[in-house]
């Protein structure tokens, strides 16, 4: 059957559609702005996508066209919800792909960005597959952007012609993330606590920012890790290549890098491309903890904006304010916590820019509670580290306040004291 050419595809989008656009650094920039061309012709089109890295739909003149609801508050969507022109879905990574699988959200429309077909007609989705397979085996009609920047990258990322009903081809550079910048010291001091922290043998998933990139620094002395993520960033690069990491001892996926989407400069997209070593997989399959604790020694490191004294996790909000979002952090911090000698790592600085104390009696009035008390093991700051698995209210103010800026214990103990009665 003929293809649609893509403007004539596009055409067949209306008012009060749902169309899911890929989402991290493969967000397919030139169909976004394609759709966004006719936005005179539409109203209250929703827009599903995972951590959406530009601002197409966003665009507050575009806000009586377009409605974006969000898997991920990125920074292009934070300021739309606040307005009210965009929400955010709160969901485990793991789960997402059941909201299209189980026609939970039913989609009209998917845009996906890939690299051009080889010789078989199989197209990859390179460095974002996430929910996107979810969203293509459920949409009504696939829609592609044919980038030659796009890599080819292995594992569950391939897509034949035959599944495409529109397609263009248009190249343009892909969605780079350069997070590295000079590393301060409070970074330093927590980075190489984890290290610390992480044996020989052990499998990694580990967050984005400039403490994860500087924890994967410290690791160059260490010895047959393995990489069981949800992000690759270009700190694993030298990691590999001096053969710090073999996924020699993971038991999923053995001898293969995995992750479900990769983000970072065009160093890595070129590292990537067509390499045997790193896997990308479906976000159902990366994330899922009956897979994540498979792995003996997982470690899973993840960022929290605040903690409470009784050791409840705040990543994603500032008070009613929307940050990012739930992502895979329960996922793998529930896998490494059920896994044979697994350590599910929480960090964060002691305190804010400002100086504002990220160790609170109570978290800020409207706060998400992203990690309950129950799921929390060990935090690090700057100061040491804790494990506050099976510690009582009591051991656990007393232990996290040791590790809080030395200028706001006293105020958090006087707050512990007038809360629990005693510390031990």
């Amino acid at each position: 059957m003929a293809k649609l050419i893509i403007d004539q595809a596009l055409s067949l989008i209306n008012s009060g559609a749902r169309v899911f656009v890929q989402g991290c650094g493969g967000v397919p920039q030139y169909l976004n702005r394609l759709l966004a061309n006719r936005a005179g012709d539409l109203r209250r089109v929703e827009i599903i996508s995972l951590n959406p890295l530009d601002d197409t739909f966003t665009n507050p003149e575009l806000k009586d066209s377009f409605f974006m609801n969000s898997l991920f508050a990125s920074s292009f969507v934070r300021s739309s919800i606040i307005q009210g022109s965009a929400s955010y879905i709160p969901i485990f990574l793991n789960e997402m792909p059941r909201l299209f699988d189980e026609n939970i959200l039913p989609i009209d429309v998917a845009l996906i960005h890939v690299s051009p077909p080889d010789k078989h007609g199989y197209c990859s989705l390179g460095i974002s597959v996430e929910v996107t397979r979810a969203a293509i085996r459920n949409a009504k009609k696939v829609f592609a952007q044919i980038n030659r920047n796009m890599p080819r990258v292995h594992g569950d990322t391939f897509v034949h012609m035959h599944d495409i009903d529109a397609y263009v081809e248009y190249d343009e550079p892909l969605i780079e993330f350069n997070h590295m910048k000079e590393i301060t010291k409070i970074e330093t001091a927590i980075s190489k606590r984890v290290a610390e922290l992480i044996e020989d043998q052990s499998t990694l998933q580990i967050g984005i920012g400039p403490i994860p990139d500087a924890i994967l620094t410290n690791l160059n002395n260490h010895k047959d890790l393995s990489i069981a993520t949800e992000m690759l960033s270009d700190n694993v690069i030298p990691l590999l290549e001096k053969g710090v990491i073999t996924n020699r001892y993971k038991k999923f996926h053995p001898g293969k890098t995995t992750c479900t989407f990769i983000l970072g400069t065009k160093k890595l997209y070129n590292f990537v491309d067509d390499n045997p070593n790193v896997f990308s997989l479906d976000v159902s399959v990366t994330n899922d903890p009956a897979q994540i604790r498979q792995n003996s020694r997982m470690c899973a490191i993840n960022s929290a904006l605040e903690i409470d004294l009784i050791g409840q996790i705040c990543s994603d909000s500032l008070g009613t304010i929307q940050y990012s979002g739930v992502g895979g952090q329960m996922d793998f911090m529930r896998g490494a916590a059920l896994s044979k000698h697994g350590k599910p790592i929480i960090i964060l600085p002691s305190q804010t820019s400002k100086g504002v104390s990220r160790i609170v009696n109570t978290l800020k009035e409207g706060a998400a509670v992203t990690a309950t008390r129950a799921h929390v093991h060990y935090v690090v700051t700057e100061y040491g580290t804790v494990n506050l698995f099976g510690k009582n209210y009591q051991q656990r103010a007393k232990a996290l306040i040791e590790i809080a800026h030395p200028d706001h214990r006293e105020e958090l103990e006087r707050a512990a004291y007038k809360r629990f009665k005693a510390l031990y």
